[in-house]
């Protein structure tokens, strides 16, 4: 679990890294979760042409608060930080975004967060009013892209309350159900494991908590056998625990 932050370099080839160009959304790994879902071979493939594949570094940043959005981003794999800065320099993580995750579906001009690559990142790049364009007639993937936003209200609106009403053992439980429920729905199966590759630091600043109550917390849920801590996340020992601790 690693903090440092500074910052390295992103680059992009045309389409995905893993295939020829012309077959990348018909083996993307996350088609089945992200926006693209909605879409039938043919519009896949002017989808397509319209993307790149953009690689971004570990602690790299993808784009800034306050830059102006230019392009948008569906990521296929790695883990991003999602940043707001306070007035009185602290930061605010607002939330993680995973394999399937749209970023830029709202209407603002510029980015309201800082996105950065906590492992290495491979994300579709779009050009915004390409996108737009596009998406304006196809009714059905405006459909998909209302729920993708509506979805987003409620995290949020479920982070609230996570940030104000839960102890700080209701918060990390919540956090750890979270994760392992988005991860299954990445990998398609249930896991055993619950990978963390976020810091400490970032699940403080995500939690309200700092980063001694964190670790006082997930540390004696281990010696309570709650949960073993392993190299790359955590697993359950007592998933009913979890469950019962964490926000519904």
């Amino acid at each position: 679990m690693d903090n440092s932050g500074s910052f390295s370099h992103q680059h992009e080839t045309d389409g995905c890294a893993h295939h020829v160009r012309g077959d990348e959304c018909k083996f993307c790994n996350v088609r089945r979760l992200s926006v693209c879902a909605a879409l039938d071979p043919n519009e896949l493939s002017f989808l397509e042409d319209m993307s790149a594949d953009s690689v971004f570094e570990e602690k790299s940043a993808i784009f800034r608060e306050e830059d102006d959005v230019i392009s948008i981003y569906n990521i296929t794999s790695g883990v991003v930080r999602l940043v707001r800065s306070l007035p009185d320099g602290r930061r605010q993580i607002t939330g993680f975004a995973l394999p399937g995750d749209f970023l830029g579906l709202s209407l603002e001009k510029s980015w309201k967060f800082t996105a950065e690559a906590v492992t290495e990142v491979h994300a579709c790049r779009f050009k915004r009013s390409i996108f737009e364009d596009f998406s304006d007639r196809k009714p059905h993937l405006m459909k998909r892209m209302h729920e993708f936003a509506t979805h987003e209200l409620s995290l949020a609106q479920d982070h609230m309350v996570l940030l104000g009403r839960l102890t700080a053992e209701e918060k990390i439980a919540t956090f750890l159900v979270a994760m392992k429920r988005r991860w299954t729905r990445v990998e398609g199966h249930e896991l055993g494991l619950i990978r963390l590759p976020m810091g400490r630091q970032d699940i403080a600043d995500y939690l309200g908590l700092t980063i001694e109550t964190v670790s006082r917390v997930i540390n004696q849920m281990q010696r309570d056998r709650k949960l073993v801590i392993v190299p790359d996340g955590i697993r359950f020992v007592d998933a009913a625990y979890f469950e019962e601790h964490a926000l519904r």
